[in-house]
């Protein structure tokens, strides 16, 4: 079972950065893509960024330019490097990876999540 662990949240002042942190760990297969999901208060969870297994990134319009996504594929380990945060980036974000086996196909896994608190 694929287990996600996020790190690297917490209180920022506008303007400021942050790094999130998540290690995907008990893999079998291949991992597809991994991803960043947010959700604020009242509001439904977003995708972020993600990456898929060939590198290709893709953002949200709301953080192009502020955010961005990497990788390290030897440790199954993916960032997003946060820039010039703004009050309303606060929310819990979410760590997704998306991995395919033979027997299941597909399958989704989640972190527990890790809040971003952005003052102003």
């Amino acid at each position: 079972q694929v287990q996600l662990v996020e790190s690297g949240g917490g209180l920022v002042q506008a303007g400021g950065s942050l790094r999130l942190s998540c290690a995907a760990s008990g893999i079998s297969g291949v991992i597809v893509s991994m991803g960043w999901y947010r959700q604020a208060p009242g509001k439904q969870r977003e995708l972020v960024a993600s990456i898929t297994r060939g590198g290709n990134a893709a953002y949200a319009d709301t953080v192009k330019g502020r955010l961005t996504i990497s990788r390290d594929t030897a440790k199954n380990t993916v960032y997003l490097q946060m820039y010039s945060l703004k009050p309303e980036d606060t929310a819990v974000y979410y760590c997704k990876a998306i991995t395919w086996t033979i027997v299941g196909g597909n399958r989704d896994s989640w972190g527990q999540g890790t809040m971003v608190t952005v003052s102003s």
